[in-house]
Formats: structure tokens, C-alpha cells, sequence
């Protein structure tokens, strides 16, 4: 029989500000086994302290006190992790934590990361390049070293037009700029598509295109401001991304949208996926 195994990966824009607003309910009633956080802007204590000793928490702060951070909790300890990315003198604290699980008598890997949210001729875009950079030397790295991996967490781009309800507005903004949108041209095109790349590719699933097919959305982030969440008016950046092997295991995959806009309690929302191992 398979062994099910649910991965939720959630920006939660501050985790002591978000379990205020509700997100333990959301988290008690879910049945996760592996939770991966986003701008966890908080100590390993205090995760430990809101999630509880029922969790294994690995955590890897950023180097500003209260920026970033990224973390995976899980049912059961993982084997091994990793924390570096890229070049010795790149710091990529607080933005990528991969580890592996022994499930079903299966090793899954796991990534939890938050790439930089740039901004267009500034020295937060050059960073951004830089991440995106080290992504694609890593992963396949990643690839090899277990065909059951995924990356998951904030990706701060809008792959295609189907990921941005107001896109035509946003081509000259950080997070759907056209050389942003190549990187992942690059991650999910498979060696021998002549779509992506000339066959370039690295061939890793986006798990959330691949279930929804040709629609838009399912958004999985909306600004505070306005009308954006009541009108659905979002953007779809935050993914799992996953290795072919893993992404032919999903059962189910779903992005839990609040009800309403004073039940939220992040300005992203989780994006929840069922592996069968």
C-alpha cells in the first residue's frame, strides 16, 4: 500500500503574526506531515513554542534579525539537512533549508525556500539574479543526489500569464519580468522539449500547472490593499516544484483560500499537496 504523505508550504509573512490571526486552526485541522514556512521572522524558540513538541523544527533565520527565515516542521526527525546555496561569499541565510525524510521506506527531500522579491535597476534585483542562479546550479545537484525531491515556498515570479490576473500591468515589475519568467522556462522544461531553452531544461514539475492544466490561477497571493482578494485579482508564486518521479505520486493538490478576506492570516495562502510513495 502507498504511504500518503502531505507537504503544505506557506509564506506566513511573520509565523508569531500569523498563528494571532488563526493559522494554528488551519494547521490542527489539516493533517500535514511535512510543513514548510516561508518569512518565519521569528526565533527557533518561538516556533517551537507555536507549533508544539509534537513537531521536528529545523530552522535557518536570516542574518537581519526578523527578515526572512525559512523553516520545515515535520512528524518525524529528518536524516540530514543543508542550509548553504551558491558561492561561500553569497548569503543565502534564511532562504533555502532542503532535508531529507525517511517515509514509507522511501528518502524524500524536501527544500523550503523564499526567494528575494527584487526590485526593477536596484541592488535587490541584482540579488535576486543571484539566487535564481544558484537554484538552477543546485537543483540538479538535487536531482541526482534523490530522484523524490521538491522545492517548495515563495518564488516570488509569475511563470507564465495564466499566473498573474492583471499581467499585462506587471511585464516591467520584479516578479514577472521576462528574464525572471526564463529562470523558470529553464527549471520545468524537460531535456528534450525544444520549447524551453533548445531542450535546456532541467525537467522539474510545477505540480500546481501540471493539476490545474490550462486555467488561470489558482492564485496563491493578493495584496492587502483595495479589492485584490474579494476580486481574486493575485498572483500565483508560491510552488512545489518537484522532481518527475515525485510530481507522477501527486494524489491531490489544493491551495486553501480563506473564505473571506477578515479570515486571512497571511497575505499568501498554503498550497497543500498529497504525495502517494
Amino acid at each position: 500500500m502507498p504511504t500518503n504523505l502531505r507537504i503544505a508550504s506557506i509564506n506566513t509573512n511573520g509565523v508569531r503574526a500569523a498563528y494571532r490571526k488563526g493559522m494554528g486552526d488551519w494547521l490542527a485541522g489539516r493533517d500535514v506531515d511535512i510543513l514548510a514556512i516561508q518569512e518565519v521572522r521569528a526565533s527557533t524558540e518561538d516556533l517551537e513554542s507555536l507549533l508544539g513538541p509534537e513537531w521536528s523544527i529545523l530552522h535557518d533565520p536570516a542574518t537581519a534579525k526578523g527578515r526572512a527565515g525559512v523553516a520545515l516542521a515535520s512528524r518525524s526527525t529528518a536524516t540530514i539537512h543543508r542550509v548553504e546555496l551558491g558561492a561561500d561569499d553569497f548569503d543565502s541565510a534564511g532562504r533555502w533549508l532542503e532535508a531529507d525524510y525517511e517515509v514509507g521506506g522511501k528518502i524524500v527531500t524536501v527544500v523550503s525556500t523564499y526567494v528575494h522579491s527584487g526590485e526593477v535597476e536596484t541592488p535587490k534585483q541584482v540579488e535576486k539574479y543571484h539566487f535564481l542562479d544558484a537554484m538552477l546550479e543546485r537543483m540538479p545537484a538535487l536531482a541526482a543526489h534523490n530522484p523524490l525531491a521538491v522545492v517548495v515556498g515563495d518564488l516570488n515570479v509569475g511563470h507564465r500569464k495564466l499566473d498573474i490576473k492583471n499581467w499585462r500591468g506587471n511585464v516591467k515589475r520584479a516578479g514577472f519580468l521576462p528574464e525572471e519568467r526564463a529562470y523558470f522556462d529553464r527549471i520545468v522544461g524537460a531535456e528534450d522539449d525544444p520549447a524551453y531553452n533548445a531542450g535546456a531544461g532541467l525537467g522539474w514539475v510545477d505540480v500546481g500547472r501540471k493539476w490545474a492544466g490550462e486555467a488561470d490561477g489558482p492564485y496563491t497571493w493578493w495584496s492587502w490593499r483595495g479589492q485584490a482578494f474579494d476580486n481574486d485579482t493575485g498572483w500565483r508564486i508560491d510552488y512545489q516544484l518537484a522532481t518527475p518521479e515525485l510530481a507522477a505520486s501527486v494524489t491531490n493538490y489544493a491551495v486553501d483560500r480563506a473564505a473571506a478576506y477578515d479570515e486571512r492570516w497571511s497575505d499568501h495562502t498554503p498550497v497543500v499537496v498529497d504525495y502517494a510513495l
